[in-house]
């Protein structure tokens, strides 16, 4: 594999499009918004010379890497002759199909198609392509040029081919990829979310404040992040997304989200992405000051 394309210039979509062209693969990064792709390459640079001021990465690999992507906002475009389509769009199941039925009528039959979902099932986004054997999940972790684990999911009738050709794929991008089936959460979400939405039941229930209940965490289990600050970088709305669908898979009440998860998500409580969620990022990226819900 050697010409990959990306769907979607997001927080993940713009990571891993980074990450792949960074070892010298041609990656094609797409997006319906123009000024999405402007922002993600925006960050990609910005990554990049972060990269290049820790001596991580020389000037000439971040020029060689920012030429290795090229932006579409034409799927049809941006997937002519690749050879992987890795998508990263909102973790939404009625987009992701409409995804993936539009790659299966114009994406070549030998084309293999995955999905960074962090939770929906890729037996059902396979079963909307002709051919279901070449779907597989390549779930990457954030930030994605940092972080080394990429979960592989196979869906029901993923071929052992594709496996092994992607998990020696995510070996060459110095991740370790990890193979696991396809049940709601797989494993990284399975453990993470209901830990985060116990976290929230704990300050929904007064038991404690956000910095307390982060920082016992963090001292007590060594966690680098507490659960709270890990859930507004991951954004509140996607950890609710995760939830509904574990919730709906297993139709188990320890998967139901906390009601408070809820109201944050409809005001539009967001986490970093929004500029406040648990914390208040409206000064700065950082969490530095604690919001005023439940805190002691």
């Amino acid at each position: 594999m050697k010409n990959i394309a990306v769907i979607g210039a997001g927080t993940m979509g713009n990571g891993i499009a980074h990450t792949f062209a960074q070892f010298g693969y041609k990656t094609n990064l797409i997006d319906i918004s123009e000024e999405s792709l402007e922002k993600g390459m925006k960050t990609i640079s910005g990554n990049l010379d972060r990269m290049v001021s820790k001596e991580k990465i020389s000037e000439e690999d971040k020029t060689n890497t920012l030429n290795n992507i090229t932006t579409f906002t034409q799927i049809s475009e941006g997937v002519k002759n690749v050879d992987l389509v890795v998508e990263a769009a909102t973790e939404n199941v009625d987009l992701k199909l409409k995804i993936f039925k539009q790659l299966d009528e114009i994406c070549a039959s030998e084309t293999v198609l995955a999905s960074n979902t962090s939770s929906i099932s890729i037996t059902k986004i396979a079963s909307v392509v002709s051919n279901p054997e070449r779907v597989i999940g390549m779930h990457f972790m954030n930030p994605v040029p940092v972080m080394k684990l990429v979960e592989i999911i196979r869906g029901y009738n993923t071929s052992d081919e594709v496996t092994s050709n992607i998990m020696e794929l995510s070996k060459k991008l110095k991740k370790d990829p990890v193979e696991v089936n396809d049940y709601p959460g797989f494993v990284a979400n399975r453990i993470l979310m209901p830990m985060i939405n116990e976290s929230i039941e704990t300050l929904y229930n007064r038991v404690a404040g956000v910095q307390e209940i982060d920082t016992v965490m963090k001292l007590g289990m060594a966690h680098p992040m507490g659960p709270l600050q890990l859930a507004d970088f991951i954004g509140l709305d996607v950890c609710l997304s995760i939830l509904e669908v574990m919730y709906s898979g297993f139709k188990n009440p320890k998967y139901a989200p906390c009601p408070l998860l809820v109201n944050m998500v409809q005001a539009g409580k967001l986490g970093v992405k929004s500029g406040e969620g648990f914390y208040d990022y409206s000064e700065s990226r950082k969490a530095e000051k604690v919001s005023g819900q439940f805190t002691s």
